[in-house]
Formats: C-alpha cells, sequence, structure tokens
C-alpha cells in the first residue's frame, strides 16, 4: 500500500487504521480483477474465431498474446500518467 496513502491514517486509531488498510487491500484486488477479466474479455472477443478445437490455433494464439501484452503496457503507462499528475497536483498546492 501506499505510504502517501497511510500518512494519512496517522490520527486514527489502530482498530479503525487496520480496518480501513483493510478495505483498501479490497478495493485494489477489485480493480486488478476488473482489469483481468476486461484484458480476457477484450482479448478473446478480438482473437478468438473459432470453437472447432479445444485449443487455440497459433493465430488466435499469437493474437491473444500481442492483445494481452498492448492491454498491460497501456495499463501501466495510463497508471504512471496519474501518478505523475497526482505528484504535480500535490505539489502545487
Amino acid at each position: 500500500m501506499d505510504a502517501n496513502m497511510m500518512a494519512g491514517f496517522d490520527g486514527l486509531p489502530d482498530e479503525d487504521r487496520a480496518i480501513m488498510s483493510s478495505m483498501i487491500e479490497q478495493l485494489q484486488l477489485r480493480d486488478s480483477l476488473r482489469m483481468y477479466n476486461s484484458l480476457v474479455e477484450r482479448c478473446f472477443v478480438d482473437c478468438v474465431d473459432s470453437f472447432t478445437r479445444k485449443s487455440l490455433q497459433k493465430q488466435e494464439e499469437t493474437c491473444v498474446m500481442r492483445c494481452a501484452e498492448k492491454f498491460l503496457k497501456h495499463t501501466m503507462r495510463v497508471g504512471m500518467r496519474f501518478a505523475e499528475l497526482n505528484q504535480n497536483a500535490s505539489t502545487q498546492d
């Protein structure tokens, strides 16, 4: 968990701090699962064309790998940009 986020909890009793920490961890897990599900759905819809086999065909597998790589790179870049903007906003205060 981010140290800056925890710094805002300094005035809380230990029990409340633990509850808040647990809630934040649950939200982070939910967001991670939501991102993963979005990735799977998007790449599956874009790449898988036929259901004639149990396993993916070579071109489908290649498409899924490229799709997942692009999705993760994009997600990381967006996260980095939000962090930059957040940092700039906090320094302007």
